[in-house]
């Protein structure tokens, strides 16, 4: 088995993966370091059968490595219990430790079933895999020009149409290894009928309902019989459209370091760009921030706003999560979130707020302490309350000094405002009244308890 034409491509494709020769990013090579393992994905299918005695026969020859096989039932056939029991009489012939999970698919809107279902695979995958293990999936060259036709379908651009990586991360920082993408479906499966490796066949694949399946079966049989070497052409292709993606990820990072600052975006750096530039900077930069990407007209939107309104222009473009939203120079991120209530009495002990906040009190320099009839509370949004703070001139309204400190527009409501009473003595986090300041009292500080930033 070892001396195969496709054992050897697998070998090769492992080796250079697992050594990370070919690392796309830093996340990539910090990962692979500590790959203790494989964790097969294993279906029952003739993909990952295949995969799993390619990787049985690997961690022969590097002992180092554990090897383990998770099957995840979705629920989506009456014969996933009897392929489970395939599966687990599969691994257990070979001695490779096997896990069975199952996984619920709940109807969603605008998600495929076989998007929904792929979802709570990849979940169900990275959370049962060992600790320093990388996933390997059993994905191939057809599959490949599968996923790159869907995609064109689709109308993707130069990223989508790079179709899957060899090497790719979960959210979780969870390595995916794809050590079959070089080969083809034919070769798979002679392989498996070369050396009588046993397999399942999923009824699923068979109907033309779904668009891959369709692909499968009357598409790509078409192509391939007209063209000769069509799925290895497109495989190239792929390759090439993955390398050029790549360069114009270090152009975008170069541009995106000159627009960037912290978590937001200059516009006036921005507009020094050429549009496709522009683009590709706005895309990279929600990206980074974890943003689902815009469609091509929400993108205009955000540049033809952030571009040619006024400065003080109230800029909101709503996407998935959230809005892009300026302020004064700055394109910012801002998250969803529920309005604060109102009011609420804190007295002088740590109080949670209802958005993972919460409010402690610090002695020291700040406000002098509350007398005994003095109520102390918290309360949000007074923005016509008049007050002075320290060294300013004249007493003016909250809104204008919050406007003064800097404080985007949004962010307004939100900021807590500590009252003795009824007077506003802490604008938490920026300044107190200055009728109030002491040396010798105390303040109050919000945390947040998503990323310990204080204030």
């Amino acid at each position: 088995m070892t001396q195969t034409p496709l054992y050897k491509r697998f070998s090769a494709s492992l080796d250079v993966l697992l050594a990370n020769e070919v690392a796309p990013d830093e996340t990539f090579a910090v990962t692979h370091t500590a790959t203790r393992g494989l964790t097969v994905a294993l279906s029952g299918g003739v993909d990952s059968m295949v995969l799993l005695h390619l990787c049985h026969h690997y961690v022969q020859i590097h002992p180092h490595l554990a090897l383990h096989a998770i099957y995840v039932d979705h629920g989506l056939s009456p014969n996933s219990l009897q392929w489970q029991t395939f599966c687990q009489a599969q691994c257990d012939a070979l001695a490779v430790a096997f896990t069975p999970v199952s996984v619920k698919v709940l109807a969603q809107n605008r998600q495929s079933l076989e998007a929904q279902a792929r979802t709570a695979r990849y979940e169900a995958l990275d959370k049962r895999a060992d600790q320093g293990h990388a996933l390997v999936l059993g994905q191939h060259g057809d599959d490949q020009v599968e996923t790159f036709l869907l995609r064109l379908k689709r109308g993707s651009g130069l990223k989508g149409l790079g179709a899957m990586h060899a090497h790719s991360t979960l959210p979780s920082g969870r390595v995916c290894l794809r050590p079959l993408l070089s080969s083809e479906r034919a070769d798979i499966e002679a392989f498996a009928q070369t050396f009588g490796i046993a397999h399942i066949e999923d009824e699923s694949n068979l109907s033309d309902r779904f668009d891959r399946n369709f692909l499968r079966n009357q598409v790509l049989p078409l192509l391939k019989s007209r063209f000769s070497g069509f799925i290895p052409s497109v495989m190239r292709t792929v390759e090439l459209l993955q390398g050029q993606q790549a360069l114009l990820d270090e152009i975008t990072q170069a541009d995106l370091a000159q627009c960037r600052s912290e978590l937001s975006l200059s516009i006036s750096r921005l507009a020094q760009f050429a549009p496709l530039r522009q683009q590709n900077l706005v895309r990279a930069w929600l990206a980074e921030l974890g943003v689902q990407m815009p469609s091509q007209k929400q993108l205009d939107q955000i540049l033809s706003q952030a571009l040619n309104a006024r400065a003080d222009a109230q800029m909101t473009v709503s996407l998935s999560g959230g809005q892009v939203r300026r302020f004064r120079d700055q394109l910012h991120w801002v998250i969803e979130q529920p309005p604060r209530q109102a009011q609420c009495d804190v007295g002088l002990k740590k109080v949670a707020l209802d958005d993972n906040t919460t409010l402690s009190v610090i002695e020291g320099q700040g406000v002098r302490h509350p007398t005994a009839d003095e109520q102390v509370s918290v309360r949000f949004n007074c923005l016509n309350e008049k007050v002075k703070p320290p060294g300013r001139s004249g007493r003016n309204t909250l809104k204008h000094w919050l406007k003064d400190y800097d404080v985007p527009t949004w962010e307004r409501s939100r900021v807590p405002l500590i009252y003795y009473n009824d007077e506003l003595v802490q604008v938490v986090g920026f300044f107190v009244n200055e009728a109030y300041a002491s040396s010798q009292g105390l303040s109050w500080k919000l945390e947040d308890a998503r990323n310990t930033k204080n204030r």
